[in-house]
C-alpha cells in the first residue's frame, strides 16, 4: 500500500515541556504523536470526540520511537503524521518530529478500532464514512 502524505501540525515547546537542563522530557514525544494523530484525522473531516460518541474508540496496542537529537526550550517544532497502513480493524501511524529540517524524534503507533466493550470492531461497517476518509487520504 502507498503511504499517504504527511500532515503537519507545529507548535513552541513550553517550559513545563522541559527537564532542568532545558531539554524535552522523553514522555511529551508521546502526546505529541497523539497530537498529531488527532489533528491528522480532524483534517480529514472528523474528530476523535464525533468518532468516540459513535461508541468506537482507538487505543493504543504498539509504539516505537527513535530519538536522533532533543528538542529544547522555545524550539518551534513540526509534529508530521502519516497513515502508514491500515485495515477494517488496525491502524498504523509513522510520526516524526522536526526542528526546521533537522529530525529529532521518529516513530510509528498502532492501534485497534474497539467498540465500549473493548471487543475489536470493522470500521468499514462500525464507520464507514471514517474508513472512507482514511482510504482516500493514501
Amino acid at each position: 500500500m502507498e503511504l499517504s502524505t504527511w500532515f503537519a501540525y507545529t507548535l513552541r515547546v513550553r517550559y513545563q515541556e522541559t527537564d532542568q537542563m532545558g531539554v524535552v522530557y522523553h514522555t511529551n514525544y508521546v502526546n505529541w504523536f497523539e497530537i498529531g494523530r488527532t489533528e491528522l484525522i480532524r483534517s480529514l473531516g472528523m474528530t476523535y470526540k464525533s468518532i468516540e460518541e459513535t461508541g468506537l474508540l482507538l487505543p493504543l496496542i504498539d509504539l516505537q520511537m527513535q530519538f536522533k537529537q532533543p528538542a529544547k526550550y522555545d524550539d518551534l517544532i513540526t509534529i508530521r503524521t502519516q497513515i502508514s497502513d491500515y485495515t477494517n480493524i488496525r491502524l498504523q501511524f509513522n510520526s516524526e518530529i522536526r526542528r526546521g529540517e533537522e529530525l529529532l524524534v521518529s516513530g510509528s503507533t498502532k492501534h485497534v478500532w474497539v467498540n465500549q466493550a473493548w471487543k475489536p470492531t470493522r470500521i468499514d461497517r462500525a464507520l464507514p464514512e471514517l474508513y472512507a476518509l482514511i482510504h482516500n487520504q493514501r
